[in-house]
């Protein structure tokens, strides 16, 4: 008499098992990407200053600013010190982002986009320069 061998069995009705869990389970379509940019150089940390002074300008900010288009987001800048510019930025629903600026001179910005994201960015001392973008489905 040939012996039977459960093995093969046991791991197909596994694999079956978790397929098909599989198919009946909500995918979780939900994530973020996060950029935190600093420049390594003059050049760079001009160039990165520049587009954060154009995005003020536009903006009509003068030394810092939260604008909110969506719904539930929520946001906070702090900055202690003399002559920084902070700017969060928010697009789409149910961001959460701070920056906090310790120091003099900083310039930062954080962008999130999309729905979802947290963030939080501190610059601690003088004339640094950074901007954060997040995107979240």
């Amino acid at each position: 008499m040939t012996p039977i061998t459960l093995k093969p069995l046991i791991a197909s009705l596994a694999a079956a098992t978790i397929g098909s869990a599989a198919l009946v389970t909500p995918a979780n379509a939900g994530g973020s990407i996060s950029l935190h940019l600093e420049p390594k150089n003059a050049k760079q940390e001009q160039a990165m200053r520049a587009g954060l002074t154009i995005y003020a300008i536009v903006n009509a900010v003068e030394n810092g600013s939260i604008k909110q288009n969506g719904n539930n987001n929520s946001a906070g800048l702090a900055q202690i010190g003399q002559g920084n510019l902070g700017i969060v930025h928010q697009e789409g629903d149910d961001h959460t982002g701070t920056l906090v600026q310790n120091g003099d001179n900083n310039a930062c910005g954080l962008f999130q986009f999309g729905k979802a994201t947290n963030a939080d960015v501190e610059q601690n001392g003088n004339s640094e320069t950074c901007t954060t973008v997040t995107f979240g489905w």
